[in-house]
């Protein structure tokens, strides 16, 4: 089993699926899938800029496994080719080896390992927060033609268990107005848009701080994170403009319209020239504590019947919470550890990858039987 999960790794990774630049058409790494789905019905979408889906479905299922097929581009820090798998000391090396090329991999074997219902979906743009494969699949499902999902099991590195919460995202472009003029006058301290923003930055860094008691799920606290301030010309002259960009991540039980509400109310109405939510990821599960609370539970409870070990809650997001937030019930679950991710050299232990292979021949062989 993991010599066959290896050999499909291997030539996974060979594909070149960095995001950016995401110069990815539907042939190639879809070709090689349709090629080991013998009996499966596919479907290869085309959505624009690099972004491909495939659906392959075997029978009947309820359930479908979403990996997502791009990676994050290599760095200078490799040691040796990225995209030319190594196998080490019993780790798997090589450009997505552990996100999460690894997880499509142990599904092919899975699928030439059973012969019941399946469905796999694959995607190429999770790594650029870009969810059009998603999107479009969650859009077909919602009109519930010929399949019709109700469960979801999306592979990201979780160390083979299955994760029920996370985080969720949001980022955010400000930009910030002020007055030109000499340094040395009284009205710099207010005229100055980096000051505005500074005083924005304060301001919302105390809010923060102050949520530190909120939890969820073994998670606690409010995730934030000022990425980039930029604007004005020089030390002598005030700034006439400034812009920030920031990050959050709330738990599951938090409002991001909410959140939103709140940072932008710490701005000065009058020094505030735009407030821009650029990307939104939900959380896992959303809704108020309640609805997150129950299901959470529903995707404890198939877990339980799929017999997989539940991990804690992570502070990474996934687009598990987009499946959940269509009304599927949906946890995390692959190979590999998040600490491996993204970084060079990137690798997976064997014992992962045929951990989660056996798990997926288990699960596809119970749903035959059942």
């Amino acid at each position: 089993m993991l010599s066959k999960t290896l050999k499909h790794l291997e030539a996974l990774v060979a594909f070149d699926t960095r995001n950016p630049p995401r110069r990815i058409g539907t042939g190639g790494i879809f070709d090689y899938l349709r090629e080991h789905l013998d009996g499966f019905d596919v479907q290869v979408t085309d959505h624009g800029a690099g972004a491909v889906s495939m659906l392959a479905v075997r029978g009947n299922p309820r359930r479908v496994f979403n990996v997502h097929l791009d990676t994050v581009p290599s760095s200078q820090a490799w040691s040796a080719d990225p995209l030319t798998l190594r196998v080490e000391d019993e780790r798997a090396i090589g450009l997505g080896a552990c996100d999460i090329k690894g997880a499509a991999a142990g599904l092919l074997t899975a699928a030439s390992m059973t012969s019941g219902d399946a469905a796999f979906l694959f995607s190429t743009d999770e790594e650029a927060n870009d969810a059009r494969c998603i999107a479009a699949f969650l859009k077909r499902n919602a009109q519930a033609g010929r399949h019709g999902f109700g469960e979801a099991i999306i592979a990201e590195p979780t160390q083979c268990e299955a994760v029920l919460a996370h985080r969720g995202i949001s980022s955010v472009l400000m930009k910030f107005r002020g007055v030109a003029g000499h340094a040395s006058g009284a009205n710099a301290m207010q005229a100055s848009a980096l000051h505005q923003a500074i005083r924005w930055g304060g301001r919302a860094l105390d809010h923060v701080e102050a949520q530190a008691h909120q939890r969820f799920g073994g998670l606690t606290g409010l995730r934030y994170n000022i990425g980039r301030v930029e604007g004005g010309i020089k030390a002598n002259m005030i700034a006439p403009s400034a812009e920030l960009r920031f990050g959050f991540r709330p738990l599951p039980s938090m409002s991001i319209d909410g959140l939103h509400e709140t940072f932008r109310g710490f701005a000065d109405a009058e020094a505030l020239d735009s407030y821009e939510e650029t990307f939104r990821g939900p959380s896992l599960p959303g809704g108020d504590v309640a609805d997150a609370e129950r299901k959470r539970l529903e995707a404890r409870d198939l877990a339980d019947e799929l017999g997989l070990p539940i991990g804690n809650a992570v502070d990474f997001w996934t687009e598990a919470s987009l499946f959940s937030a269509a009304g599927l019930t949906a946890f995390v679950y692959g190979p590999g550890d998040i600490a491996q991710a993204h970084t060079a050299d990137e690798w997976v232990e064997l014992a992962q990858l045929q951990r989660y292979t056996e798990s997926i021949v288990r699960i596809l062989d119970a749903g035959a039987s059942a």
